[in-house]
């Protein structure tokens, strides 16, 4: 390709290829940069706009697209406005966020932005917990959708969701107080994150969940550019970590890797 890695035809057809239609529900991870440069693309936001065309165009206006923008402000000791805190989880998510119709969720952590027909029912009065049941990860769960993810492997923050339900023994539930605004009406509130035991070997790691994943048939991939796109439905993910993790407690773990069973601390509650 003379002028470009990948086109926006490239895009649909691998959408298409990983299992994707109209009326899908789809969360997405995202590092477009890996993709390389699309032919007939100058900046960042055109990259973003051909993406998220590309996106419409397989799922159709029954579709809904979800992307994290994620900014962790109350642990970080900042306050929170949907309208304006940007997402930290790259420059795709952002572009989502700003679009006039998209819809926020107002998790001041992990806050999500849709864009389609279940957009309302995804975002709007999430729990204050992020990953309790009527969270937008267990709305999500609910719908049966599917996780997308753009040059990244099978893995996803929804994973932690499903270590909840399991009540995995390296997190726990801690609650932090801080500051969300809307409409320029500032709020204290509470947020519950699910976090990790802070010693060395609870750290995420999803090497052994992707690799699974992939043996099993249920990240199915297909290569886009220089990248790839990679697709799982979350039924799979639940019954994946629900299948493994009875045998293999620390597979979602740096401590899957090592083998070496880290020593938890007491866990604290509170922020």
């Amino acid at each position: 390709m003379p002028d470009g890695h990948y086109t926006r035809d490239h895009l649909v057809k691998a959408l298409r290829s990983v299992g994707l239609g109209p009326g899908d529900t789809v969360f997405s991870h995202s590092n477009i940069g890996f993709f390389g440069v699309p032919q007939g693309v100058t900046d960042s936001r055109g990259a973003c706009e051909l993406i998220l065309d590309a996106f419409t165009e397989v799922l159709g206006t029954d579709g809904t697209l979800i992307v994290p923008t994620f900014t962790y402000s109350f642990p970080d000791g900042s306050h929170f406005d949907p309208d304006t805190t940007a997402s930290t989880c790259g420059a795709f998510t952002e572009f989502v966020r700003c679009l006039p119709d998209a819809r926020r969720s107002t998790d001041p952590n992990v806050s999500v932005s849709a864009i389609g027909a279940r957009a309302d029912e995804l975002t709007v009065d999430v729990s204050t917990n992020a990953y309790g049941s009527d969270s937008f990860a267990g709305r999500f769960f609910d719908t049966g959708g599917s996780v997308c993810n753009l040059n990244f492997d099978a893995g996803s923050t929804l994973v932690h969701y499903v270590e909840r339900e399991m009540g995995v023994p390296y997190r726990f539930d801690k609650t932090f107080l801080g500051t969300r605004w809307i409409d320029g009406v500032g709020c204290e509130i509470t947020s519950t994150l699910w976090v990790r035991h802070l010693v060395d070997g609870t750290e995420a790691e999803f090497t052994a969940f992707d690799g699974l994943a992939r043996d099993r048939g249920l990240f199915r991939t297909h290569p886009v550019g220089r990248g790839q796109v990679g697709c799982m439905a979350t039924t799979d993910i639940r019954d994946l970590i629900t299948d493994t993790l009875p045998i293999r407690p620390w597979f979602l773990t740096r401590a899957g890797l090592t083998g070496d069973t880290p020593v938890l601390e007491p866990t604290p509650t509170s922020s």
